[in-house]
C-alpha cells in the first residue's frame, strides 16, 4: 500500500477529523483513508447501458426516435486506410 503524508491542516480541520474519528470508533488514520474511499470510489460502479437509458429518459427520446436512428444508420463497411 501507498503513503500519504498531509501538512499543513488547518487546525479547525483537524479538530472536527479527530471528533469524527472517535465517534465512529477509528483512528484518524483509519477516518481519513475510509473518507477517502467513499469520496474517490463510487458506491455502485457505473453501468453505461443505465447511464444512456437514463440520459434518453430524461432527454424524453421516445422508441420512435430510437427507430429513426436505426433507419439513419449507414451499414456500408468502412474502407480500410490508404497511405500510398
Amino acid at each position: 500500500m501507498s503513503v500519504l503524508t498531509v501538512r499543513n491542516i488547518p487546525d479547525e480541520v483537524h479538530s472536527a477529523l479527530r471528533v469524527r474519528a472517535a465517534t465512529n470508533g477509528r483512528s484518524m488514520e483509519a477516518e481519513v483513508r475510509d473518507i477517502l474511499k467513499n469520496a474517490l470510489k463510487p458506491g455502485q460502479r457505473l453501468q453505461m447501458g443505465n447511464a444512456i437509458a437514463e440520459l434518453g429518459s430524461r432527454l424524453g427520446l421516445t422508441k420512435d426516435d430510437f427507430a429513426a436512428f436505426e433507419l439513419a444508420r449507414n451499414d456500408t463497411p468502412a474502407e480500410p486506410m490508404n497511405f500510398e
